[in-house]
């Protein structure tokens, strides 16, 4: 499988834990690797489905580990989410089921929302939620059995932590179709939208881009919806004996960022 030579590519979209970090411990192949992308005159952009964060707060974590970073080198689902309220006639009101983070980026862009059970609302979204409770479980079956529109931020089953995973949005989304047998709508990774608004910021073309990450069903999912190069890494939660059974196929697979770093100072491709 060919990815072309990655010293070509203009855009590189990474995913970020399990790809360039794993919880709090940073790579030790993250800082040349990103120092290369720039050396070589490209941009990165870390692309996260991890929703219960602020934009802020991944530009902190990063900071506190040595990245130098901006808010302007970071793209979420949140965002995604919003681009794709915005671009909807307005809700009334909109259940947020999240972190409290999750609820302060939406008000923040203007998108109206509750976390209690109210008459008014009309649409229910769902994000990675570390604030969990069987109250926000009942409101959110109690809508959906009201029939109001239902849109998620990521599918992911599983955050990978140092201790092993947590549930992810995901594993919450399936317990509650389990409860009322109604899926979301997911904007975040494996949709292409997250990648398209990225080549779109920077002014890249899908051959000037490359897809990294750590999951096969979300980050290298979206990259081929989006046309675009991927390379899957073995450093965050997914395996070789994935690829076996995955309808989902890489175009490259690595060890990690290390074996992607190698290979751009050497300048080849293999």
């Amino acid at each position: 499988m060919c990815v072309g030579n990655l010293r070509e590519k203009k855009l590189f979209l990474l995913d970020m834990d399990g790809t360039i970090y794993l919880d709090q411990s940073l790579f030790p192949d993250t800082l040349p690797f990103l120092r290369q992308i720039r050396a070589q005159g490209g941009r990165y952009l870390f692309l996260t489905n991890n929703s219960s964060r602020s934009t802020q707060a991944y530009v902190d974590k990063l900071r506190g580990m040595g990245v130098e970073a901006e808010e302007e080198d970071f793209l979420t689902s949140t965002t995604a989410l919003i681009q794709e309220l915005k671009g909807r006639e307005p809700y009334h009101l909109c259940y947020a089921f999240g972190t409290e983070s999750f609820r302060t980026q939406l008000r923040g862009a203007g998108i109206p929302v509750t976390d209690h059970l109210e008459d008014e609302v009309d649409c229910l979204l769902i994000a990675f939620d570390t604030e969990l409770t069987f109250q926000k479980l009942e409101d959110a079956c109690i809508l959906l059995g009201r029939g109001v529109d239902y849109l998620a931020t990521n599918p992911d089953w599983v955050c990978p932590t140092w201790y092993g995973s947590v549930p992810d949005c995901g594993s919450v989304c399936e317990m509650l179709f389990r409860a009322t047998g109604r899926r979301p709508q997911v904007i975040g990774k494996p949709q292409p939208a997250m990648a398209r608004l990225a080549m779109e910021w920077v002014g890249a073309a899908p051959e000037e881009t490359v897809m990294v990450g750590d999951r096969l069903y979300t980050d290298i999912a979206s990259g081929v919806a989006a046309g675009i190069d991927t390379v899957f890494v073995l450093s965050g939660e997914g395996t070789r004996a994935d690829l076996e059974d995955s309808p989902v196929q890489p175009t490259r697979m690595m060890d990690g960022i290390g074996e992607m770093l190698r290979e751009m100072e050497r300048g080849v491709d293999e």
